[in-house]
């Protein structure tokens, strides 16, 4: 199984990943992007599944998908990708349950 992120982003597959980020265990939920898009206190899925909840990921969360899966979107994203990408990540995160 593929590792995955607090919010079921697999960092393997991420391009940032070997230019300027180490993943967000490394960073504790503050890689570079999260700068990018405006969130200085880190990322809000990494901040409510870790540091409040003391999850390894939301998949662990019976609230999964919650609002802040839907908040956080990438902007350059059509609402198919999205809703592909959001299921996808859903999926992996209910399997890591098991």
């Amino acid at each position: 199984m593929m590792e995955l992120n607090a919010c079921g982003l697999c960092c393997q597959e991420c391009p940032l990943i070997s230019n300027h980020c180490s993943g967000c265990e490394a960073t504790k939920g503050k890689p570079p992007w999260v700068y990018e898009a405006g969130f200085d206190e880190g990322c809000p899925i990494y901040d409510c599944a870790v540091n409040m909840k003391s999850y390894t990921h939301c998949g662990q969360c019976s609230k999964l998908p919650c609002e802040i899966f839907s908040r956080l979107r990438d902007p350059s994203m059509s609402d198919e990708a999205f809703s592909k990408s959001l299921s996808e990540r859903i999926a992996w995160l209910k399997e890591a349950r098991q």
